[in-house]
This record gives structure tokens, sequence and C-alpha cells, in this order.
């Protein structure tokens, strides 16, 4: 079984590796209990080490950040909530980052997409309910184009000389 404990991994009861370098060396001998309540923050994309309050401000991101955003990965940004403005996007940001706005773009993409798909086939019912009224219907303006070329082709056929 694993479990992480701020840079040690426990790898089964009895067994911890070291992870990172600064970890004591006789930590494999102590309890995974005493190692979490003395392992170093843990940091997540937003800069705050976990359970340390609110972000600031002045926003870190400790996650490397190797990637340049586009104008569209920034709008992206804007719009599925990530940053409030423009002007909090910094200018390199983890892959990760842009990788799960797009895939919440594209789910509220799809909603968007199956919401007017819904509009548009009630839409149709509305129209086809009109055209019922009016005693329309498909099969009558098919005949009524088939007799009107059937008398096209009579009238080239009677104008053409023998």
């Amino acid at each position: 079984m694993l479990a992480a404990a701020g840079s040690l991994l426990r790898l089964r009861p009895g067994l911890i590796l070291r992870c990172a370098p600064g970890t004591p060396r006789d930590a494999a001998r102590w309890p995974v209990a005493l190692l979490r309540s003395q392992g170093s923050p843990r940091y997540s994309s937003g800069g705050t080490p976990s359970g340390s309050g609110p972000q600031g401000p002045g926003k870190v991101h400790k996650v490397p950040a190797e990637h340049k955003p586009s104008q569209f990965d920034k709008k992206i940004l804007l719009w599925t909530g990530r940053f409030k403005a423009l002007e909090d996007i910094p200018p390199r940001i983890p892959r990760e980052m842009i990788d799960a706005a797009r895939n919440k773009a594209r789910v509220k993409a799809c909603y968007i997409m199956i919401g007017l798909t819904i509009i548009a086939c009630f839409a149709v019912i509305a129209s086809a309910k009109r055209a019922v009224e009016r005693h329309e219907s498909l099969t009558s303006w098919n005949l009524a184009k088939k007799a009107k070329w059937r008398e096209e082709a009579a009238l080239a056929a009677q104008a053409k000389p023998k």
C-alpha cells in the first residue's frame, strides 16, 4: 500500500522511502503519523501550502509554469472562471491548468449545443403544427414540384421543332 507523507513515501507498513533531498536519513524509522505532522508543506497549483488559509492578492504558482498561453487560451481561462481578469493571467502557466480549462470549456460548449438542439426540436415541432393547420405536407410539396416539372417538359417538347 502506498501512502505519501510530505517528501516521504510509505511503500508498505514499516518501509518508508525518502523521496526528496533534505529529508533526515533516519526518517525510515519514524512512524508515519509523526512524518505527516512534521512534513514540509505541500503546494498546490494555487501557490499556498495546503491548509494555510486563503490566498492573498499576489498569487505565486509553485507548479512549474512552462507554457506561454495564447490569446485563445487566455479567453478560455477567463471563460471557465480560472482567472477573473485578463491582467491576472501570468505570462507562463502550467500545461495542466490549460488542459483543465480546455476540458471545462469543452463540457460547457457541449451543454450549450445540447440546449440549442432541444430548442431547435421545439421550433421544428411548432413549425410542423402550423404546416398541418395550413394543410401542407412534404408529400404535397413533392407532388406539386413533380407536376410542375412534367408541365415544363411537355412545353419544351412541344416548342422543339421536328
